[in-house]
């Protein structure tokens, strides 16, 4: 059984992780194009700001609504906004000891998730992102090997297949995945993305 700490730390990590390169980020680069189907480097930090905000209000147990996740235009310091945001969500969790306690996620449906799950959602989709932010930035990403597997733990629990196709949904299908792939290309492959973006 993992314990909460643990999670915790995970999900700091992959917050910290995904900020690290968001402040890479000049006003200049947000028209670049990103592995999100469609989403510009804009596009795809507004949205995970809005995610850490979501999750940072859902953190206190309130049944949070869908305008408490919605996108914001960006401000003049996409970089400095993306810090802010990343420290109070880490911040919200920080104090949290009981991983069963409810987390409201309505982008996920109408009923609540434990502390854990929540945590463990938005540890994969952190390093899903840092790797797209770090592509559309062309830097690298320097993951390390225990937040490597506890994302792949969380990848290859998702429920795959046409279920996932279509707008609205955060993965595309799984891909074929090589045997010698590394931890990070195997997650990023079960939730449909190429490590060879953009080619």
């Amino acid at each position: 059984m993992t314990e909460l700490s643990d999670v915790r730390d995970g999900h700091a990590r992959a917050v910290r992780l995904s900020a690290q390169i968001a402040g890479r980020t000049t006003p200049a680069d947000l028209g670049r194009a990103t592995p999100c189907a469609g989403w510009t480097l804009g596009d795809l930090l507004s949205h995970m700001i809005a995610q850490h905000r979501g999750f940072a209000v859902a953190a206190s147990g309130t049944q949070t609504e869908l305008a408490d996740w919605e996108p914001r235009p960006l401000s003049e310091d996409p970089a400095a906004e993306y810090a802010a945001a990343a420290d109070d969500v880490v911040a919200a969790y920080a104090g949290i000891t009981n991983g069963d306690r409810d987390v409201w996620l309505p982008e996920l449906g109408r009923r609540p998730f434990t502390t854990s799950d929540a945590l463990t959602f938005q540890l994969v989709d952190d390093v899903v992102h840092a790797w797209d932010l770090a592509r559309a930035l062309d830097v690298p990403l320097d993951l390390d090997d225990d937040l490597a597997g506890a994302a792949l733990a969380v990848a290859l629990r998702v429920p795959d297949g046409a279920k996932r196709r279509g707008p609205g949904f955060p993965f595309a299908p799984g891909l074929p995945v090589p045997d010698d792939a590394s931890t990070l290309d195997r997650t990023l492959l079960a939730l449909g993305r190429s490590p060879a973006w953009p080619h």
